[in-house]
């Protein structure tokens, strides 16, 4: 099947290489040129494990091109819109403007019974006032939503083997004919039993939206319970331990830390307030405001324990920030908790380092006034205090005991709680973790 992706940033270029995994014919189009020519010499533009040697290996095929002009989608059987749908400058609604432009510059290469497929995360309402649109321009053309639910890190595999499909199309019937075309298109997960369901449109938006608003709830209730913790002298790691094991809660996403951030969650639960507010259903989602201001909440509290790390201040300290990029395996800086907590612990006047794997380039352009090291042996010299904002591997395997000969004090403050409390402070550090005694 011939497919076009519009939009070849994160979602897009992952997607475009992943149906060509599958064996579809894909041109991906994409406005940004230095993506293009990066992308068309299988080079992904960011990081994201596997998807180099995905690119090069489906590039050899001859199936996956990529340009910057649309009208290479002429002719593609599915358009997919893969485009970002950014936070409005001053805002919380989602600035749809690539999402529309999209759309309209794909209207003069539809052709009867193309299948254009929103796959960007959007207000509930966006896919049937674009169906509206393309109907206008060519009546025999289709529009389906079919939210993406990757997880950065982990967005291939997601992506080749998802946990579900969902398929919003306008009357929410099995028998509309996009329906039997995207099964074609997924034809090989569906085949080893990937579930799917089909709704009508304003469903199928609002599954991402409720699904991260409930991922971003069950993230900012353990990190409350960790403020309780904290004033209790109770552990919130044994507390979630106890508490995920009522299979009604479970586990995952349990975890104490220093709160969510990327391109994603936070973005999308307060687009999905101003979109109930603009519905009238704004009582609804107020919840969603403490959910965002305790996820906030929690970097100005590290910044606290930092002080009290140093012994009361943080002027002249040296301090080292083990992680920038919100989330390991990405080198995605967005809204990173670690980055905003570094660049709190400089304005206080604390001497920053930042080191990080993958994500040093992006946390520069994003704060240049921070001092950036790659190593993270040279990072850690001479530091008053370490804080692991980022749980990469390598840091959650660092030895306290070799470390301890570089840092001028042994203090670490486990921001994520990962590392083995007892095994610091055997080693003699000063161990502080959240929401733990």
């Amino acid at each position: 099947m011939r497919i076009s992706v519009i939009g070849c940033g994160y979602l897009g270029a992952v997607h475009a290489a992943c149906m060509a995994k599958l064996g579809h014919e894909v041109v991906g189009v994409d406005v940004d040129e230095r993506k293009i020519e990066e992308l068309s010499a299988a080079r992904a533009p960011f990081y994201e494990p596997g998807l180099d040697k995905l690119l090069r290996e489906v590039q050899d095929t001859g199936r996956l091109t990529f340009t910057t002009d649309l009208a290479a989608a002429a002719g593609s059987a599915v358009h997919f819109i893969c485009v970002g749908t950014p936070q409005k400058t001053g805002e919380n609604a989602a600035d749809m403007t690539y999402v529309d432009g999209a759309a309209t510059g794909l209207l003069p290469y539809l052709f009867p019974n193309d299948v254009v497929v929103g796959k960007s995360t959007v207000p509930v309402g966006t896919a049937s006032r674009l169906a509206d649109i393309v109907r206008a321009k060519q009546p025999d053309a289709h529009v389906i939503w079919n939210p993406e639910f990757l997880r950065e890190g982990h967005a291939v595999s997601d992506t080749l083997q998802p946990d579900r499909f969902v398929y919003g199309v306008l009357d929410g019937s099995e028998d509309h004919p996009a329906v039997a075309v995207l099964d074609a298109v997924y034809s090989t997960p569906l085949a080893s039993g990937t579930p799917r369901l089909v709704t009508d449109h304003p469903t199928a938006e609002l599954v991402k939206a409720a699904a991260n608003s409930f991922l971003a709830t069950k993230i900012s209730f353990i990190n409350a319970m960790a403020e309780v913790c904290e004033a209790a002298g109770a552990d919130v790691t044994q507390l979630a331990d106890a508490i995920g094991m009522d299979d009604r809660i479970g586990r995952k996403f349990l975890n104490a830390g220093i709160g969510f951030g990327g391109g994603c969650l936070p973005k999308d639960i307060r687009a999905f307030m101003a979109r109930a507010g603009e519905l009238g259903a704004d009582q609804a989602l107020t919840f969603l405001r403490e959910v965002d201001a305790i996820n906030m909440r929690r970097r100005t509290r590290v910044v606290e324990l930092t002080r009290d790390l140093c012994g009361g201040t943080l002027l002249g300290k040296r301090v080292t920030v083990l992680g920038a990029a919100f989330k390991p395996e990405s080198d995605d800086v967005r809204d990173s908790p670690a980055l905003s907590i570094a660049a709190q612990l400089q304005l206080q006047g604390a001497v920053v380092t930042v080191t990080d794997p993958k994500a040093l380039p992006n946390a520069a352009r994003r704060f240049p006034e921070l001092h950036y090291e790659v190593e993270t042996s040279v990072a850690v010299m001479k530091a008053d205090a370490l804080l692991l904002l980022t749980e990469w591997q390598e840091y959650r395997d660092l030895d306290p005991y070799g470390l301890g000969s570089s840092v001028s004090s042994r203090r670490i403050l486990d921001g994520r709680n990962v590392l083995d409390a007892a095994k610091w402070r055997a080693a003699g550090w000063v161990y502080r973790g959240l929401g733990r005694p």
